[in-house]
């Protein structure tokens, strides 16, 4: 059944109204931790059944809250036709960091996919967990959050060959978790209007996720990124800019200007696609010092917050600007009394500094660890029209580096070398490797993977996918890291 147009982040409509909703882009998918893993379906079909199918009233309802679409975005997400999937075939066995999936299509319909497509994780946890151990999965899914999230574990076991456990539902004790949880950040931070939640990417399915906004909605949270939620729930949606709009403009000035300038809404800049100090600060605060009164705001994502928080505000006092301060990424109860405790330190108005929540108050509160944060589940904007593109992030160390342009992944047959070499589409296969998104579908299974050690499991560039990300390092940063 097609999904919602609504059932996308708030985010995605922003984006694509100050970007290029018809331009052909490809995104992939892909985990960056979790050991071995397999794949229960087909993912070709999973994906086409996932596509929206929009309504005069969704248009409608997005226009009522700041994000009316043009003609662009409406033609661009009826090309379903114009869709392709290239992905790893069912059964196979996936490596950390290897890209299992890449879509190519128009941007708008392609990036819409990204909340829903990430809920992919959960299948795939279960599918593994089941083959390597059905007794601990049964102790791990003995409770769960809701009947969709049930049907999909269920569904998992039969799609990989396993014998079905007993799963019980407690949605009550889910939404009194959440509930306790929201009380708690709202306690700290001592307004509610000040928090905003941001989960629906960590959810396993949309019906979990709409039990969590319940639970905000009772502990006083209004404002969502999940915009089916909003309408469904009367909250408000909320969300301007990710990091596949700034790799779009392949500059932070850039992207940052043709949010401002295309949108008359107020703006987030997205502080760390390529380096939030030497790049992301500088360009923000460039515009904001251009137009100080029009409330636009930075968000931290990743690296150390508290050094690039720290910074920001002594730079925006020199410049005599006053952006919102947005906090997100990885947010729990401490931090926030941390960043709170900076807050009152530096003498920053609460009411411009505000925090995002997403996996601490949707995922932490789930009675079984099958979460995307255990995987690291990934989809990225890895080719903008004819360029490829990348995210750097301010820590090489954390492991957040995209993978560019149009990959496939090679599996290793004979000889030695990486059991996964990551290359790109049209490349000849190398020797000793076969075309791992070119092969027919098998029976799921792990036999194979014990005992491999860490180095057995590592992956690699091909010559040309190095090539790529050492042409894009140098483009971005001529003087190196």
């Amino acid at each position: 059944m097609p999904q919602s147009l609504l059932a996308t982040d708030g985010y995605k409509f922003s984006m694509a109204e100050a970007g290029w909703p018809l331009r052909k882009e490809t995104f992939y998918y892909s985990h960056r931790k979790g050991g071995p893993q397999v794949m229960p379906l087909d993912l070709e079909a999973w994906v086409k059944a996932l596509l929206p199918d929009p309504r005069p009233e969704d248009y409608a309802f997005l226009a009522r809250h700041d994000y009316e679409m043009g003609v662009g975005f409406k033609a661009a997400i009826l090309r379903k036709a114009q869709l392709s999937v290239r992905a790893i075939p069912r059964g196979a066995l996936f490596l950390p960091r290897e890209p299992i999936l890449t879509i190519t299509g128009p941007s708008a319909l392609v990036s819409w996919l990204e909340p829903m497509l990430l809920q992919l994780n959960y299948r795939v946890q279960v599918a593994t967990q089941a083959l390597q151990d059905r007794e601990a999965l049964a102790r791990t899914l003995a409770t769960v959050t809701c009947e969709e999230e049930k049907r999909i574990a269920l569904e998992t076991l039969d799609q990989v060959g396993v014998r079905a456990v007993s799963i019980q539902v407690d949605t009550e004790g889910y939404v009194r978790r959440v509930r306790a949880q929201v009380k708690e950040l709202v306690d700290i931070v001592e307004d509610p209007s000040r928090i905003f939640e941001v989960g629906l990417r960590a959810a396993t399915c949309l019906e979990q996720h709409e039990l969590a906004l319940r639970a905000c909605q009772e502990a006083g949270v209004q404002r969502t990124s999940n915009v089916e939620g909003a309408r469904v729930l009367g909250m408000i949606p909320v969300g301007t800019m990710g990091h596949e709009h700034v790799q779009r403009y392949g500059s932070d000035d850039a992207a940052y200007r043709a949010m401002h300038e295309r949108r008359p809404q107020r703006s987030s800049y997205l502080l760390d696609t390529f380096d939030t100090l030497t790049s992301g600060i500088p360009a923000a605060f460039k515009l904001i010092s251009e137009d100080p009164q029009g409330g636009d705001s930075i968000r931290f994502d990743s690296g150390n917050k508290k050094l690039q928080y720290l910074y920001a505000v002594t730079r925006a006092r020199d410049l005599g600007i006053k952006p919102v301060i947005i906090l997100e990424d990885g947010l729990d109860a401490q931090a926030t009394r941390e960043f709170e405790e900076l807050r009152k330190q530096v003498g920053w108005e609460p009411t411009t500094q505000f925090y995002g929540y997403g996996g601490h108050i949707v995922a932490r509160t789930m009675p079984h660890a099958l979460t995307r944060d255990r995987v690291a589940a990934i989809y990225k904007l890895s080719c903008s029209g004819a360029t490829p593109v990348m995210k750097f992030g301010n820590e090489l160390a954390e492991g957040k580096q995209s993978v560019p342009g149009t990959p496939v992944l090679f599996r290793r047959r004979t000889g030695s070398g990486p059991l996964g070499l990551v290359g790109q589409a049209g490349e000849a296969t190398p020797q000793g490797y076969f075309p791992l998104m070119d092969s027919a579908p098998s029976a799921p299974s792990l036999v194979g993977t014990e005992g491999l050690t860490p180095e057995e499991q590592r992956i690699g560039y091909t010559a040309t996918t190095q090539a790529l990300v050492e042409s894009l390092t140098r483009r971005h940063f001529p003087q190196g890291r």
